[in-house]
């Protein structure tokens, strides 16, 4: 009766560790749209925070959507440091 519990509790570690990894990896790979995101959204990016996430969607306001996710750049505020930093975490799909 022993080895069966041992044997259910390490089946049971195991499917939180690959529903966790799973969990993480989706996570990581939702990218933020830059052509539709809120500023709120856009805040949560790296190196952008309230300011620049405004700036971003009044930018897109006056100037229409982002054809290529470079564009981001011509934000002022945003240079190319800044996009290395993003450039993964964003999309304009």
């Amino acid at each position: 009766m022993n080895i069966i519990r041992k044997i259910y509790l390490v089946l049971v570690i195991v499917a939180l560790i690959s529903f966790a990894g799973g969990y993480v990896d989706a996570n990581e790979k939702a990218k933020v749209n830059i052509n539709t995101a809120s500023a709120k959204e856009l805040a949560k990016l790296s190196q952008i925070g309230e300011k620049k996430a405004e700036a971003i969607v009044a930018y897109r306001d006056e100037h229409g959507s982002f054809a290529k996710i470079e564009d981001i750049t011509k934000v002022k505020g945003i240079g190319d440091k800044i996009f290395e930093k993003i450039k993964d975490q964003i999309t304009v799909e």
